[in-house]
């Protein structure tokens, strides 16, 4: 059995943590979905900077989409559509096998939004009506104003992926605000059933804490902040709250594990994959990670549902004076300022891409 293959057997989904024209007309999407067991798709501003801003795949659509009039983050949005609807297409098999629990894409909305809750239920609904895909997620960052606006978009029957998550404290908030969505759904005699996920950002603990502590302490905090989400996350579906939510017909907000990708180089390539191994939840993968996992990683145990020892590691954290909560509102806060660093970034590239004659055209 292949490593992908494992993690998928023990209840685990993967999915891919990238999207680029090449990567779909290649066909490598195609080929990961039916070889390594990939089962959906996200997305954040950096990875489309990345995508749009390297190279010339998307310079056609571009320069249609400006010849029309569309401009700035409009003509992004149609850019990151062509892509996403064409990926959801692709997954929209496993979503139906499934029955919604699985073969999801991602897309956010505006970075700038982070701490605009009206302006990001506007958005998150526009985003999904465009879309018009039932296999696609609205991604809304878990800060206090995203978390507020979660409430109602999922009242609103629009799936939300809740992104830069990192503490326990982070995910119950958004859980809290996806249970109230779905409770004032039933009370108004509409579908429970409005799917969601929580991603937890994990890698990025170890490199900030990496700067305020001795080797011994490296790679470690992470893992242990994860495992104690996911203690949260197995009290949560064992409480007769959810219970009862399940019994009406809503599905649970599934846990996902995100920045997993190895940023220590002395460190193994598959240390996150590995260790966060759980079932009903999901890991998306940065390509690199995921190439290296299906090639030479190992599925070595589940996570413990009871937490296991995080909470002793944690407290050897805090003996040494790191204090986990503050580092946990920091985090968040770096998460959004860096993608709005690649929003402003990835416009930029796409001002000058509109501005830049095209070879052979007549002057």
């Amino acid at each position: 059995m292949t490593p992908t293959l494992a993690l998928h057997t023990l209840g685990q989904s993967l999915w891919l943590d990238n999207i680029t024209r090449h990567l779909l007309r290649s066909g490598t999407l195609a080929r990961y979905i039916a070889d390594l067991s990939v089962t959906g798709l996200t997305s954040n501003p950096t990875i489309f900077e990345n995508a749009i801003g390297s190279g010339d795949s998307y310079d056609a659509s571009i320069r249609v989409l400006d010849a029309a009039g569309l401009s700035g983050e409009a003509l992004f949005f149609e850019l990151a559509l062509e892509d996403l609807t064409q990926a959801a297409d692709l997954f929209r098999p496993i979503h139906d096998a499934t029955e919604g629990a699985d073969g999801w894409v991602s897309l956010e909305v505006s970075p700038l939004l982070a701490d605009n809750t009206a302006h990001t239920i506007e958005a998150a609904n526009r985003l999904s009506k465009k879309a018009a895909r039932s296999n696609l997620f609205i991604k809304i960052p878990g800060t206090p104003e995203g978390v507020r606006a979660i409430e109602e978009v999922i009242f609103d029957g629009v799936p939300v992926n809740v992104t830069l998550l990192f503490s326990r404290e982070h995910y119950l908030a958004a859980a809290e605000a996806y249970m109230r969505g779905i409770e004032r759904r039933l009370e108004a005699g509409l579908d429970p059933k409005v799917a969601s996920v929580a991603s937890i950002f994990v890698s990025r603990w170890d490199v900030a804490a990496s700067k305020e502590m001795p080797s011994p302490f490296h790679n470690r905090l992470g893992i242990a902040i994860a495992t104690r989400i996911y203690k949260a996350y197995s009290e949560l579906l064992a409480s007769d709250r959810w219970k009862r939510l399940a019994a009406a017909g809503a599905q649970p907000q599934r846990l996902l594990w995100a920045s997993t990708g190895t940023k220590d180089p002395a460190a193994s390539d598959t240390l996150y994959v590995e260790a966060l191994a759980a079932a009903a939840t999901i890991n998306t993968l940065p390509e690199k990670t995921l190439l290296a996992f299906a090639d030479h990683g190992k599925v070595l145990h589940a996570m413990p549902m009871d937490g296991g020892y995080a909470e002793d590691v944690i407290a050897e954290f805090r003996r040494e004076g790191l204090d986990d909560n503050a580092l946990a509102t920091r985090l968040q806060r770096e998460g959004v300022d860096s993608f709005s660093n690649s929003w402003h970034a990835l416009l930029t590239r796409i001002r000058e891409k509109c501005a830049t004659p095209v070879l052979g055209a007549p002057a």
